[in-house]
């Protein structure tokens, strides 16, 4: 019968039957070994498979002028019959009275260069430069919010083990799917996104994700934890996703430490979060969170041991994204069907900065930066 509920499950979205946590090869198993892998040029490709998949590029921008906005293409394929492209744009302002802008086009004629390095589309393009060091990031999909940025990395981008990928089949031999995340924890921005209301000037900070989910997205995660912090001298990232009961509701943790030119220490099992606050969210039942706490742990390429802790209140919520909502109707597709699921993204950024404590073979460094960060909720 599993086999049965299994291609149904592929196809319609419906919920898969229970494997247990041994159906889940978790990229913390190749990164006891190897930590992480420095991201050469070639790791920056669009796989842009022809099977089920949410691919995704995103540019998280932190401006000088206190801005937080967000640039996305999500490619999809639903069960290899149906392909889609979608832009999608999103500031915040810092005056926390202007509501948040939010713009979602859908795309057409994508294509990728013949290394699939670069992405393009009618009214936009994401072009890797020569080196592989800086993304050109450009849309005019939505006259409400044109996008025209630079995104330049000024530390090594990494992935964690070997190849990024943590791997779901009951067979580790012949998987069914996938997930994997590279980054670029620490980026100079310059540019602008020009809105109806004006330019907003985003030179500063950025952070670059490049995420693949190689099945239906609720297959792989039930809920998510994702944050970007930057400071003058640190950049933390953390991106950690529970598995369905299917999957042993087994939790797996990617993220890292960067400071300009060097990544301080990144893996999967030393790293950690915890809603140390939460209320229940009356309109649906989640937990939302009110206070959180980050950790990691690992060791430096020259052997120090190295821990961050970033922790505090989250503060005035930003926003609470009802994803049925506002996603286009292929994602619909994928994840209407099933009962008992009800996808909400959580976002935030303390008006109240926080500090980093970032300890390099027990001498501690304290940090205050910037914040943000996406608690989400599926089922």
């Amino acid at each position: 019968m599993n086999w049965i509920k299994q291609q149904a499950a592929n196809v319609a979205g419906t919920r898969e039957p229970i494997y247990g946590p041994s159906a889940i090869q978790s990229v913390a198993e190749q990164a006891e070994k190897v930590p992480y892998t420095e991201l050469e040029k070639k790791n920056l490709k669009w796989e842009a498979m022809t099977s089920t998949c949410v691919e995704t590029q995103t540019f998280y921008l932190m401006s000088d002028s206190g801005h937080i906005g967000m640039a996305q293409v999500i490619y999809s394929n639903v069960a290899g019959i149906h392909t889609t492209c979608q832009w999608n744009t999103k500031i915040f302002y810092p005056d926390s009275k202007t509501p948040a802008l939010w713009s979602s086009d859908p795309l057409e004629n994508y294509d990728f260069d013949p290394e699939k390095l670069s992405f393009y589309a009618d009214g936009c393009a994401i072009t890797l430069n020569e080196d592989g060091t800086s993304y050109a990031v450009k849309s005019a999909t939505n006259e409400a919010s044109i996008v025209n940025l630079t995104v330049t990395r000024t530390a090594p981008g990494f992935h964690v083990g070997k190849d990024g990928k943590s791997y779901f089949g009951t067979d580790p031999k012949h998987p069914w799917g996938s997930m994997r995340h590279g980054f670029w924890p620490r980026c100079h921005v310059e540019g602008s996104i020009i809105t109806k209301a004006g330019e907003v000037d985003f030179k500063g900070r950025g952070f670059f994700s490049h995420a693949l989910q190689g099945m239906k997205p609720h297959h792989a995660a039930s809920k998510w934890n994702f944050m970007d912090f930057q400071s003058p001298t640190y950049s933390a990232i953390m991106m950690e996703y529970t598995t369905p009961p299917s999957y042993g509701s087994t939790i797996v943790n990617v993220g890292g430490i960067a400071t300009d030119g060097a990544i301080l220490c990144a893996g999967s099992r030393g790293n950690s979060v915890e809603h140390t606050k939460a209320k229940e969210d009356s309109q649906n039942d989640w937990p939302e969170p009110e206070a959180v706490k980050y950790v990691w742990r690992g060791m430096s390429n020259d052997k120090k041991s190295v821990s961050a802790t970033l922790e505090g209140s989250l503060g005035k919520r930003l926003d609470k994204v009802d994803v049925m909502a506002k996603v286009p109707g292929f994602i619909k597709t994928i994840v209407g069907g099933v009962a008992g699921t009800k996808p909400y993204i959580y976002q935030y950024s303390p008006q109240q900065k926080l500090s980093i404590t970032v300890s390099i073979d027990g001498v501690e460094t304290t940090e205050e930066g910037t914040l943000f960060t996406e608690a989400t909720f599926i089922s």
